[in-house]
């Protein structure tokens, strides 16, 4: 009985920390596939064979399911409460999304890995660079990303970051390619200016935006089709400057 609890808190647990969900996870895989140059996409091929960014995107989601890998939650996200710089605030000693992208890129480069191969590394880097730009996943402290802030959602209980991760992606009803047909259209101006930014600098954009994930939550928290019509340009925008970031930062490692 006891073992049966635990599992249920471990699965409660790891739902709970998945960013994007499944469906946001391959449109940013996707959308970096898109842009990467072709000896990128060759070099990559090497490392994953046939499988590719889109299908690698939930590998590090995949995994929680092992004890193994438990001490990689907390890489998925980070803190940055209000009022303060990541400085200050200061990294965990277990670790974050900001310093884990920052190694896995560095280990990638020489070849020197700190977990399993290149491959891993790889499919990790994928993942973390679609969680630092969901706004809830650079939290404030205060609520644990918003999974403290239980509503209704289309009638439904949930909570807040549920419908960031999931939500509103799902409710469009569009497969994960149809997703990136509908939104992959960045300016080439876009691609420069997003390129052009670090790690850091993603993470304080999200929280920064974190404030409109509440700012539109009505006093009763039933939300449904005009919450996600306030914040569906921002979610596109996040998915696609995700997908942007990682092609660029591919193209560097393998192009």
């Amino acid at each position: 009985m006891k073992k049966f609890s635990l599992l249920i808190v471990l699965m409660a647990f790891a739902v709970q920390s998945f960013g994007w969900g499944a469906t946001g996870h391959r449109i940013v895989g996707l959308i970096a596939e898109y842009h990467l140059t072709k000896k990128a996409k060759r070099n990559i091929e090497k490392v994953l064979g046939r499988e590719t960014l889109a299908e690698v995107s939930n590998y590090m989601d995949f995994i929680k399911s092992d004890a193994t890998y438990r001490h990689m939650s907390p890489w998925h996200y980070a803190t940055i409460p209000d009022g303060q710089t990541y400085e200050e605030a200061g990294t965990p000693e277990e670790g974050d999304v900001i310093v884990t992208i920052q190694r896995l890129m560095k280990e990638l480069e020489i070849k020197n890995f700190t977990d399993e191969d290149e491959a891993f590394a790889l499919k990790c880097l994928v993942h973390l660079i679609g969680d630092i730009h969901q706004p809830l996943h650079v939290g404030n402290g205060n609520d644990r990303g918003g999974n403290d802030i239980k509503l209704d959602y289309f009638w439904n209980s949930s909570n807040l970051h549920r419908v960031w991760d999931s939500g509103i992606i799902d409710g469009q009803q569009y497969s994960y390619t149809e997703y990136v047909n509908w939104i992959n259209h960045p300016t080439d101006q876009q691609i420069n200016e997003w390129s052009s930014s670090n790690v850091l600098e993603w993470a304080y954009e999200s929280a920064e935006l974190r404030n409109r994930c509440y700012e539109t939550i009505p006093e009763d928290k039933k939300i449904n089709y005009r919450y996600n019509f306030d914040n569906i340009d921002l979610v596109n925008q996040r998915l696609l400057q995700a997908g942007i970031r990682l092609a660029h930062v591919l193209n560097e490692i393998y192009g």
